[in-house]
């Protein structure tokens, strides 16, 4: 007897959609690069959130900035997160610099969470590429349930 196996047209990574891939994500998996010439967009800062009873705690990635080029805003329930890669000119005579996939420039990364946050107790360190914020929530603030008469 033989054996029926259901396959997805799609490679692996397009079969699972995720609403955060940029179009590099997407095309990865066709071999595609953007053409010679291109400009390159921003990349994005991949974030972990996690929460508890009192606290979110947002783990980012940010390699290759310093700790004074990322800047963290908190208004509300809104988190934004912008960092800037700065080039370093270290060329040597006799070389020269065939292809360049080390991003510089600015990424930003803006989201919304379910309650608002203590901006006055909210804590960031910065560590090997990781920032990693601990958001207090306001008390009071959070979700209450509702007696329907």
């Amino acid at each position: 007897m033989s054996r029926i196996v259901r396959r997805s047209p799609l490679p692996g990574d397009l079969a699972r959609f995720d609403p955060f891939m940029t179009m590099d994500d997407w095309l990865k998996g066709f071999g595609l690069r953007p053409f010679p010439g291109e400009p390159e967009t921003a990349p994005l800062i991949r974030i972990d959130v996690k929460e508890n009873d009192k606290t979110y705690t947002v783990r980012a990635e940010i390699p290759g900035a310093n700790k004074d080029d990322i800047k963290v805003q908190v208004d509300g329930n809104r988190v934004s997160i912008s960092a800037e890669t700065k080039k370093e000119k270290e060329e040597k005579e006799g070389e020269r610099v065939i292809y360049r996939e080390c991003y510089q420039g600015s990424s930003y990364r803006s989201f919304t969470l379910h309650s608002a946050v203590d901006e006055a107790k909210t804590e960031a360190k910065y560590k090997d590429g990781i920032l990693e914020l601990t958001l207090p929530k306001v008390n009071g603030s959070g979700a209450r349930k509702i007696a329907i008469k």
